[in-house]
């Protein structure tokens, strides 16, 4: 075990966050994404026990987001006409609101094929048991600036 970091973070998945460079995007996806088509050129690893919220408060504690861009952070947008609720977004918004000051501003939106589109070149997938619907997230990483 280590200290100071979220137990919820595996061997795996912290091996994987240290590896990714600047500008590398990872998704943490929700159960009904298609990690492993999607991540034929990405890692996958398998948290499925847990939701998007929980792993997403745990890595961007560790997780610098890019601030080279304006949203590091992407969710997946709803179809046109698909009747569906989207609570966990703002839920999102205030776990990056902890971790990055420009709070919410740095949270976009990626049409869904498009989505599909960019998770495809993702340095890394995490598949989760997230029930939500739309609950996908895509980060961007940055870089750590030390003194």
């Amino acid at each position: 075990m280590l200290k100071g970091i979220p137990k919820i973070l595996s061997p795996e998945l912290l091996k994987v966050l240290a590896e990714m460079g600047h500008s590398d995007r990872l998704v943490i996806a929700d159960g009904n994404f298609p990690a492993e088509s999607m991540g034929k050129n990405a890692i996958v690893v398998r948290c499925d026990g847990h939701g998007v919220p929980e792993l997403l408060d745990a890595i961007l504690q560790v997780f610098p987001l890019d601030t080279y861009v304006e949203q590091p952070v992407n969710l997946m947008e709803v179809m046109p006409g698909d009747p569906v609720e989207t609570p966990i977004w703002d839920t999102y918004k205030e776990i990056v609101k902890k971790h990055d000051e420009r709070g919410e501003k740095a949270v976009g939106n990626i049409e869904r094929f498009a989505f599909y589109e960019e998770a495809k070149t993702a340095y890394a997938i995490i598949a989760t048991g997230e029930s939500a619907v739309y609950a996908n997230v895509m980060l961007q990483k940055g870089v750590v600036v030390t003194e």
